[in-house]
C-alpha cells in the first residue's frame, strides 16, 4: 500500500479505474472538471474509453449504450448537468442497467455558482426523473472514502442491476487529502451479464435492452419487480456512521462536508460538557431510518446540519416519527456552515431555545 495525496475529483476517477470501470462519458462542468481531465489521461493508460460528449444529455445516453453492452461504465457532472440527465437516468432504471453517476454538487437553483452545496438531495434520493423508481445514493465524507465507495458503487450496481449515484460537493471535489492505494491495480472480478446485448454467442434469441412496456400489466410488473429489489437493497445495503452516540442528549446529523463540520462540533460540545453525538448517513438512499428511531429513545433533540435550505431533514423527521423534536441549521447557495455557528445553535437548543 502507498499513501498518496489526491484531490477528491481525481480520487473519484482513480476509484472508478480500480473498480474496473473502462468506459467514461461526460462533459466538463465546474467544480468536477478535474475528474474528466484526470480520466482523459488515465483511461487510455488502462485500455479504457474516455469520450467527452457534446452535452450531459448525450453523456447519459452513451452510458445507456455501454451499460446495455455489459460494460462497467460511468458519467459525472455537477448540479445543472444532472438536471439534463434525468430522462436518461429514468430510462436506465427502466431497462435495469447498472452504471455509476457522480454529482459534485454546486450552488443553485438555476446556473447558481460554482461553490459547494447540497441542494440536490431531493433530486438524488426521491427520483429526479419520471416514474416510480429509486437510486442507490452513496455520500462519501473524505477523499479516502471516495476511493472506497466508488468500488462499492460499481459492485452494488452490478449486483442489483441498478444505477448508483455518488454525491459529493465542491469542497470534497476540490480538497486534497492523503489516501491509501494498493501498489498494483488489479481488475476486480466483474459478474457475468447474460442479459447484455453483446452478440448472440451461441444463443438463438437476441437480448433486447428496453424500457418501453406498452401493455399496462407488463409495466406494472416491472414496477413491482423494481420495488422488490429496492426492499432487498434496504434490508442488505443500508450504511451509516455513528459517533459518540451512545449517551448523546443532542444528536447532530448531516452528510458529506456538512457531516465533517458536525462531527467537529460534537467534540467541541463534549469539551464544554454537552452530551452530543452524530449520525452520518453513508447511504442517502436507502436512508438509515432505524438508527434515528433508536437514538430517539435516549436523545432529547436532533439537529440536522445541511448545505441547503433543508432537504435531508424531511427524512430525519420521518425516521424520528415525532418522538423528539428535529431542528435545522443550514447555509445555502454555496455558503458553508461554520463550526462555531453550529456550536452556538447546539448551545441554544440545549439551553431550551428553539
Amino acid at each position: 500500500m502507498s499513501k498518496v495525496l489526491m484531490k477528491g475529483n481525481e480520487a473519484i476517477g482513480e476509484g472508478a479505474i480500480r473498480a474496473g470501470c473502462r468506459h467514461f462519458f461526460g462533459y466538463p462542468i465546474t467544480p468536477q472538471s478535474e475528474l474528466p481531465h484526470y480520466l482523459a489521461k488515465r483511461m487510455p493508460e488502462v485500455g479504457g474509453v474516455f469520450l467527452q460528449a457534446e452535452s450531459e444529455t448525450s453523456s447519459i445516453n452513451m452510458v445507456y449504450g455501454a451499460a446495455g453492452a455489459g460494460f462497467r461504465t460511468m458519467t459525472s457532472s455537477s448540479s445543472p448537468g444532472l438536471s439534463l440527465m434525468q430522462e436518461g437516468i429514468s430510462y436506465l432504471v427502466g431497462a435495469e442497467l447498472p452504471c455509476v453517476i457522480v454529482n459534485v454538487m454546486r450552488g443553485g437553483p438555476g446556473l447558481g455558482n460554482i461553490a459547494p452545496a447540497q441542494g440536490d438531495y431531493f433530486q438524488a434520493v426521491k427520483g429526479g426523473g419520471h416514474g416510480d423508481y429509486k437510486l442507490v445514493v452513496l455520500a462519501p465524507a473524505s477523499v479516502q472514502e471516495i476511493i472506497d465507495l466508488m468500488q462499492l458503487a460499481f459492485d452494488l450496481s452490478d449486483k442489483y442491476r441498478t444505477p448508483v449515484m455518488v454525491v459529493g460537493d465542491g469542497i470534497l471535489g476540490q480538497m486534497m487529502e492523503p489516501v491509501e492505494l494498493a501498489d498494483e491495480v488489479s481488475l476486480p472480478e466483474v459478474p457475468v451479464k447474460p442479459w447484455a446485448a453483446s452478440g448472440l454467442k451461441g444463443r438463438t434469441k437476441p437480448n433486447i435492452i428496453n424500457s418501453l412496456y406498452i401493455v399496462p400489466e407488463d409495466c406494472e410488473a416491472l414496477n413491482q419487480r423494481l420495488f422488490a429489489k429496492y426492499a432487498e437493497i434496504t434490508a442488505q445495503e443500508t450504511r451509516w456512521e455513528e459517533y459518540r452516540l451512545e449517551d448523546a442528549e443532542i444528536v447532530l446529523t448531516g452528510f458529506g462536508t456538512a457531516a465533517r463540520i458536525a462531527k467537529s462540533v460534537v467534540d467541541k460540545a463534549r469539551a464544554e460538557g454537552i452530551k452530543a453525538g452524530l449520525i452520518r448517513p453513508i447511504t442517502l438512499w436507502p436512508f438509515p431510518s432505524e438508527v434515528y428511531a433508536k437514538a430517539a429513545a435516549h436523545a432529547a433533540k436532533f439537529l440536522c446540519v445541511e448545505m441547503s435550505m433543508g432537504q435531508m431533514i424531511e427524512d430525519v423527521r420521518l425516521a424520528v416519527n415525532g418522538q423528539k423534536p428535529v431542528h435545522f441549521y443550514g447555509r445555502s447557495g454555496g455558503m458553508v456552515p461554520l463550526a462555531k455557528d453550529v456550536l452556538a445553535e447546539v448551545k441554544k437548543l440545549m439551553a431550551g431555545g428553539e
